[in-house]
Formats: structure tokens, C-alpha cells, sequence
């Protein structure tokens, strides 16, 4: 029995850059006059088009701590939002075998004029957490979250900081098959990152969870991931061993001096169908 909990095959997503909604009467009339705006444009592909990824393909076993990387703009956010079902991709389709869990964003659902309990139940309710697992929960979220003494404060006063332990200790303690976390380690102080860290190597140990992760630090991507995506203008660029991956990002990058493995170079992939 395949152990592939995650199988995309060849997506692809394209945003109309200044494009304008439809859905209202306002819209429809903005969208008009972009129309006959680009009636002396050279038949084609508008000028507009930004494909976000390109005919990216990938497979994740169940228990895999994969990382993704790349420059800003190479696609990685929109890829998990796909994968998370945030946003259809224009072409191509993906598979996926379990609940998802994700954290897309720190600070994604969080009211700032509630306060940081108040906040946990509507984060928990949002990410799929049911009230009374959110109740089973709540002491070990807040102890993980380090913000006790700030439970019953608008999070609006609190730190950016404070907004990531909250957000992230939330996510973690979701029973999804499957976690997307976006950026999270990143942010934050050196110590909550590191027992971040231990608890996302904790959850995969101790119950065979799905991790992935999308950062820019490449020591994080080294140090707890098992396979990694290398994501460059939104096509995949490489795929393989962490360090070899890191090592060719860094090289395109900023010139840094590659590992003696090199990761696999990726040509478009046809998965059968």
C-alpha cells in the first residue's frame, strides 16, 4: 500500500495582475473598461499574466518533513494555499489523503479587539478544531504560547512576538494528518524557535505526522527536514537531499560555495493518469 500522502501533478496557477472582480456591479463595469482597454493589444498572452507556479509535480510520504525555499515571489505561498485549499490552481490537479491543518499566516483569523483566549477558540474553530477538543487543549496551548499573564488582553496590544507564539502554538496542537506552516519560524525569539522546532521533530517521531514547511532559513530547512522543494520564479527548480538543496539555493542566490551533493535538477514530470 502506497504511503504518498500528497501527490501533485504538474500545477500551475496564473493571477491577471490589476484584474477586477465581476461579482458586483461596480466590478462589472471596471471589467468592461479593462476590456476594451486591451482591445489594440497584440493577440496573446496579456502583458498582465503572472503565473504564480509553473507545471510544478511532486510527491509526499506520509511521516516526511518537507521544506520548500526559494526567493520571495518563487511561489512557495501559493503552493501550500493550493495544497490547503485556499485557491484552485489554474491547471493541473492534487491529490491528498488526510485531514490538513495550516498556518498559512501568522495571525490568520485572530480579531485584534478579542482577547488572546478569546482568540484561541476563534483560531481553533477556524483551523478545525471542534470546542470541546479546544477545551481539552486550552491549558497546553496557552502554557506552549508563553503568553498566560496576557491571556485576557486584546491581542492588539500584543507584540509581533506574542501574535506568532499564539498563532503557532494554536496550529500545532491540531489533530490534522497533515501540518502546512508558512514562514513561522522565521519570526519570533531564538528560543521559541528552537522549542518550536523540537515540538514540529516531537509530532513527527511520536505520531507520524505530515509536515510541511515553507522558510528562508536554510539552517531550519537542513536541520529539520527530510526532503526539500526548491522552488525558482514559480517552476521547481530542484528536489532531492536538504543540504544539497540548500546548498544549489544558496549558490543562485548569493553566490555561496555548494556541499559536494548536488540536488537533482527537475524537468517537467508527466505523471500517469
Amino acid at each position: 500500500m502506497s504511503n504518498v500522502v500528497i501527490h501533485a501533478n504538474r500545477l500551475s496557477k496564473r493571477y491577471e495582475i490589476g484584474a477586477v472582480r465581476e461579482n458586483t456591479l461596480r466590478g462589472q463595469v471596471a471589467a468592461g473598461f479593462q476590456k476594451l482597454g486591451r482591445r489594440d493589444k497584440i493577440h496573446g498572452e496579456s502583458p498582465t499574466t503572472l503565473w504564480a507556479l509553473k507545471d510544478v509535480s511532486f510527491e509526499v510520504e506520509k511521516g516526511e518533513v518537507l521544506g520548500i525555499i526559494g526567493k520571495n515571489g518563487s511561489g512557495k505561498s501559493t503552493l501550500l494555499k493550493i495544497l490547503s485549499r485556499v485557491t484552485r490552481p489554474t491547471t493541473g490537479w492534487v491529490g491528498i489523503k488526510g485531514q490538513i491543518g495550516s498556518l498559512l499566516e501568522v495571525g490568520t483569523g485572530f480579531n485584534p479587539d478579542l482577547t488572546g483566549r478569546e482568540n484561541i477558540y476563534l483560531n481553533g474553530a477556524i483551523l478545525g478544531l471542534r470546542r470541546q477538543e479546544i477545551d481539552r487543549k486550552f491549558d497546553e496551548i496557552v502554557a506552549f504560547s508563553e503568553i498566560e499573564q496576557f491571556l485576557y488582553t486584546p491581542v492588539k496590544h500584543y507584540s509581533s512576538g506574542m501574535y506568532v507564539r499564539l498563532a503557532f502554538s494554536v496550529a500545532i496542537h491540531l489533530s490534522a494528518d497533515i501540518l502546512m506552516i508558512d514562514e513561522v519560524l522565521g519570526v519570533g525569539d531564538a528560543a521559541f524557535r528552537q522549542k518550536s522546532a523540537a515540538r514540529i521533530q516531537q509530532i513527527v517521531k511520536d505520531e507520524g505526522r505530515t509536515i510541511m514547511l515553507v522558510s528562508h532559513d536554510p539552517g531550519s530547512i537542513r536541520s529539520l527536514c527530510t526532503k526539500c522543494l526548491y522552488l525558482k520564479a514559480g517552476a521547481l527548480e530542484g528536489e532531492g537531499l536538504p543540504d544539497s538543496v540548500v546548498d544549489d539555493y544558496l549558490t543562485d542566490s548569493i553566490g555561496a560555495t555548494p556541499g559536494s551533493n548536488q540536488a537533482t535538477k527537475v524537468e517537467p514530470r508527466h505523471a500517469k493518469i
